[in-house]
């Protein structure tokens, strides 16, 4: 089920612990893509928190957001560039985005093969898409006071299985979130700490969301078919390509022969 777009507006906007989420998770992106410049950009579900550092860069940056969660004005403060879309029913052409990040979407869809069929035919060849999902594990998957703690969580195997299913290849992954899901000033100031040395240690299963980046994969398109030869004549028949008797004399003589043996029995 999905969440509500002001529920998580308010968690990643006006709360400390989405504040520290929000900035946590920007840091892992940016470790995977360091540099868009150029790139068409899309964010679906909620990414909308973690897509501003890349809005400058990019060359085109849209945010969908499903009709069962709702959208918002974003930015606030320039023009808007969020979609209200259906899940499986983007509004835009094959191959129209080089890089896609999914947020907050695939854990509490419906349908999510459906919506990776949708996220590949959205993706140009070649191109790059990182998942972001509550990691099974962790913490946070466990606590429904945060949007981690709604929809299906996965481990990092389970990710990437569906996501190879779907014609996507992992390449890289990534974790996120090492500090405990409290709302306590104490977990607060030690979040820093926390993320840092998850990180150092790369202690992904304790770290409360994996992300996967992938790339499309881009089929060749099978040929028509292709020729075999045949030895001809056959080797089986080898024997018989030497000469062909013509069927008057083959029928002749062996008619001769039967009539032979016909008249050696009437005596």
């Amino acid at each position: 089920m999905h969440q509500d777009a002001v529920d998580l507006r308010s968690f990643y906007y006006r709360t400390r612990l989405g504040r520290v989420a929000q900035s946590a998770v920007r840091a892992a992106l940016r470790e995977l893509w360091p540099d868009v410049r150029g790139a068409s950009l899309a964010g679906f579900g909620f990414a909308a928190p973690f897509l501003r550092p890349f809005k400058a860069e990019a060359q085109r940056t849209l945010c969908f957001m499903p009709a069962q969660q709702g959208a918002f004005h974003w930015p606030v403060d320039q023009p808007n560039v969020t979609v209200l879309v259906e899940e499986r029913n983007w509004p835009v052409q094959p191959g129209f985005f080089d890089r896609i990040i999914v947020a907050h979407g695939l854990e509490v869809s419906e349908r999510p093969g459906a919506l990776l069929q949708e996220v590949n035919r959205c993706l140009a060849p070649g191109g790059r898409a990182i998942f972001i999902a509550p990691n099974r594990s962790g913490l946070w998957a466990r606590r429904d006071a945060t949007p981690f703690g709604h929809g299906r969580p996965y481990s990092s195997g389970q990710l990437e299985r569906q996501l190879q299913e779907h014609g996507f290849e992992p390449e890289r992954q990534a974790a996120a979130l090492y500090a405990p899901p409290s709302h306590k000033a104490f977990w607060l100031r030690m979040a820093g700490l926390a993320e840092a040395t998850g990180r150092r240690l790369d202690a992904q299963r304790l770290a409360g969301v994996i992300m996967v980046e992938t790339t499309k994969l881009a089929f060749a398109a099978p040929r028509s078919g292709s020729s075999v030869s045949v030895r001809t004549p056959l080797e089986v028949l080898e024997g018989l390509a030497g000469g062909r008797p013509r069927p008057g004399k083959a029928m002749g003589k062996a008619m001769g022969r039967a009539l032979g043996r016909g008249s050696i029995l009437q005596r």
